[in-house]
């Protein structure tokens, strides 16, 4: 008599009315229960076998097996009743083996059990233990069994039935192509024997889904989630038959599973059975199976991912050429069979999934591909092209379902941008990324914002891995796939008075990056490098004001450098480098030009002052004339466009000290130079500027060069000081006053310490005199201690000169008060 009265059963052992209590207390009390009760029996069966009382022993499994035909519990807590009677019935088993005499009377006997649950686990007790002792009647006894194991159709109770004859068999199973005694069975009938168990099985497994009431579909899918290892068992029992060649897995292993699990018509069975396939088999195996497998994913139900199946199988398959060939040490193509063409066959099947399976998301159709790439990538990694096929079905896919613009389906565009960033990182090249010729149609399906987080994506792997781009045709490929990041779009507003919709600094950070990608278009031939650089000034010199700023100069000195490798070509006996550097200063004037009418001023002056450097130490025809125009450039700048006062005083001093290097000036150009600073310097708003620019002055007479040679003017150089500081003398503020004082005393200890004879001790000595008159009477603050420490610093220097005279110095100190 069982503890629960809620369920009758009839003669044949079939549930009339059950209710399976929901709450885990129920569970555990039923659980409970049922051990008890089957424990109770296992003891008597024990008891009555140690006596040698068969029968008795038998009843009593009987009546312990028959707990097993609840209905009451879940698959979990069944699991654990099923472990504990299995377990005993191990003893049993034992026993007929020790025992065994008259097997075929107690084969016979346990036929005769009134109920079919307790009555077929007896059986495969008892039938193992039979075979073991009489191998020739093997084959017949694992066919009975297993047909005979039809007797129970409740899906629970037959699924464990059929696990446990799984289990009892695992070790008898005939595992030979031909047997000595053709009663034993060879591998055909164990794969016979395993294929029938295994379809059985599945279809109890597939049976409980439509039990019950609808409302509790959620609750019997998690347990069909927890039973389904039962199933696959049955598949690991096929892989693990040594004697099933490749041959007999083609012609009948596989496809009899395969015919199972598109038959069943379930989701969940035929997601789970197909990679299971895949798991427990070899990868040899898949490799020659591939057709009709992937044909068999085309005709799963609509509820099956079949993405995951096929990234899965594709996923194995790649490790397993990468694995094997890295431990054969051989190329990794020949790892693969030459016949298995395993991208085609993939790239076909693929295609005939996606187009019969209209109700697959976008997103995992486009995943299927990303799977296809990582195939072609891992297992042929020179065949750019079946990279570049991949992409163009994807385009293709995409131009079929008229998305051209991707940008609100967020799923759909991860993916893709998945797709196309695995391009760049596997190959860590862009110019192997530019030789695909889907790759710029797929990239335009994104908007702006995603094209731009692309194109800085692949601008950082060029300046990770140092990518040289050194021909111009692939400078403009790279150019142009990263456009979005060197050209204003039409929704982004930078512009004073208007709110911004992007972040300045982040812009500012970007507009770095692309600068420093400048400097990585780049050619060993200086002719071609002079092309990159125009393909470069086209493409980025229409990116607007905010862009130019920081990525034209980047181009202007590209071609500063290369007009010094041109001058090197002349001790290479080029006639023409000196027209080619004319020709690159001539780019590098209209570049610089471009920047001074967009409002950059400081920086087209700055610019402009490099250039007549450069152009004055590679001395090429007219290069005195030319490098004249760049300094009056910026002089015009300068007086034109530069008002802030700050501003002039640092471009004015720029100016000065750049003509103070300039060594390629006669005297008819260096003089109205010198003038027009001297000028601008004495025009400066603010008389502190006006007094530091007339002392830099001193310089331009001084170490300027005439004819190549320092001009060494003592008395203008003087007169530039002397009128520093008369203009000193009228500032009203003292500490202002004082700081110019002390800042002057420097500039005089400077030219007096180089030989100007007209500099002397008493001039020295007058300004030291001021300073000490003047510094007491500036109040205490931070800028008066900056200034006292100035100039206790260069009494300091005064000193250790004066303690110097001896030691051969060109000057004497003696006579100058410290005190």
């Amino acid at each position: 008599m069982y503890p629960w009265s809620s369920a009758s059963y009839s003669p044949t052992g079939v549930i009339t009315s059950t209710t399976m209590p929901n709450t885990m207390d129920d569970q555990e009390k039923l659980l409970a229960e049922a051990i008890g009760a089957a424990r109770k029996q296992a003891f008597q069966m024990n008891h009555f076998l140690d006596k040698d009382r068969m029968l008795d022993a038998l009843k009593c499994a009987s009546a312990m097996l028959s707990e097993l035909r609840t209905s009451m519990l879940s698959p979990k807590s069944y699991y654990e009743l099923y472990m504990v009677i299995t377990d005993e019935l191990c003893r049993l088993e034992l026993y007929l083996s020790e025992k065994a005499t008259k097997e075929t009377d107690h084969y016979e006997l346990v036929q005769y059990s009134h109920t079919i649950v307790p009555r077929l686990y007896l059986l495969i007790t008892v039938g193992i233990v039979y075979i073991k002792n009489d191998p020739s009647l093997k084959r017949s006894i694992l066919k009975d069994l297993v047909e005979m194991c039809r007797g129970v159709q409740h899906p629970l109770r037959g699924l464990f039935l059929r696990n446990y004859l799984l289990q009892c068999t695992r070790n008898i199973l005939p595992d030979v192509l031909v047997a000595e005694n053709e009663h034993e069975g060879n591998v055909y009938d164990a794969i016979d024997f395993v294929l029938t168990n295994f379809a059985e099985m599945n279809k109890l497994w597939v049976r409980m889904q439509h039990q019950g009431h609808s409302s509790e579909k959620t609750r019997r899918e998690k347990e069909r989630e927890e039973l389904k290892i039962l199933v696959g068992t049955n598949l690991v029992r096929l892989s693990q038959l040594e004697s099933a060649s490749l041959e007999i897995y083609q012609r009948l292993i596989l496809p009899g599973i395969l015919e199972q699990v598109v038959s069943c018509r379930d989701a969940i069975a035929q997601e789970y059975l197909m990679e299971c396939i895949i798991q427990v088999f070899p990868d040899e195996f898949h490799l020659q199976t591939l057709d009709p497998f992937l044909k068999s994913c085309a005709q799963l139900q609509p509820g099956v991912n079949v993405k995951n199946i096929i990234i899965c199988l594709i996923d194995r398959l790649a490790t397993y050429n990468q694995r094997s060939g890295k431990n054969s040490g051989t190329d990794i193509e020949s790892i693969i069979p030459a016949e298995v063409k395993l991208f085609e066959v993939f790239s076909v099947q693929v295609a005939n999934i996606v187009q019969n399976r209209s109700d697959m998301p976008l997103e995992d159709t486009i995943s299927l591909q990303i799977a296809l790439l990582n195939l072609a990538q891992k297992v042929y990694p020179d065949r750019i092209d079946y990279v570049d096929k991949v992409l163009g079905t994807t385009a293709q896919i995409l131009e079929s379902l008229n998305m051209n613009n991707i940008s609100h389906l967020l799923s759909v565009n991860q993916e893709l941008s998945r797709l196309l960033r695995i391009c760049i990182d596997f190959y860590n090249n862009a110019l192997t990324v530019i030789q695909l010729t889907n790759f710029c149609p797929l990239l335009g399906k994104f908007d702006y914002t995603s094209r731009k987080t692309l194109a800085l994506y692949l601008v950082m792997n060029i300046l990770e891995f140092e990518t040289l781009i050194p021909t111009a045709e692939q400078a403009e490929a790279v150019l142009n796939i990263i456009a979005p990041l060197i050209k204003d779009d039409e929704t982004v507003i930078i512009s004073k008075g208007q709110e911004a919709v992007v972040d300045l600094d982040e812009f500012a950070e970007e507009q770095g990056i692309v600068a420093r990608f400048v400097h990585m278009l780049k050619s060993d031939d200086p002719d071609m490098q002079y092309k990159i650089l125009q393909t470069a000034r086209k493409h980025l010199g229409a990116g607007g004001p905010h862009r130019i700023k920081l990525v034209l100069p980047p181009l202007v000195f590209s071609a500063y450098q290369l007009a010094y490798k041109y001058k090197a070509q002349e001790f290479e006996h080029d006639d023409n480098w000196d027209k080619k550097c004319q020709k690159i200063i001539q780019y590098c004037h209209s570049t610089i030009s471009a920047l001074a009418k967009a409002d950059l001023a400081e920086l087209a002056l700055r610019l402009y002052l490099q250039g007549a450097l450069v152009i004055g130490e590679i001395g090429y025809t007219n290069h005195e004339t030319v490098a004249y125009e760049f300094m009056t450039q910026a002089f015009s700048l300068y007086e034109d466009e530069i008002s802030d006062s700050k501003a002039q005083l640092a471009a004015i001093t720029l100016i000065m000290s750049t003509l103070e290097q300039m060594k390629c000036f006669g005297e008819e150009n260096a003089d109205p130079l010198r003038t027009n600073c001297a000028l601008a310097a004495s025009k400066l708003l603010k008389k502190p500027d006006q007094c530091r620019g007339v002392v830099g002055c001193a310089s331009l007479f001084w170490s300027g060069k005439k004819n190549g040679e320092e001009m060494r003017d003592e008395k203008k150089t003087l007169d530039c000081l002397k009128k520093g500081a008369r203009i000193a003398s009228q500032c009203l503020d003292n500490g202002v006053q004082v700081q110019l004082y002390v800042e002057l005393l420097n500039h005089y200890l400077f030219y007096f310490e180089r030989g100007n004879s007209l500099i002397t001790v008493a001039m020295l000595n007058q300004l030291i005199a001021k300073i000490n008159e003047e510094l007491p009477n500036l109040e205490p603050s931070e800028e008066t201690k900056q200034i006292e420490m100035h100039y206790k610093n260069t009494l300091a220097h005064i000193k250790s000169r004066m303690e110097s005279n001896d030691a051969g110095l060109e000057v004497s100190f003696a006579g100058i008060s410290i005190n």
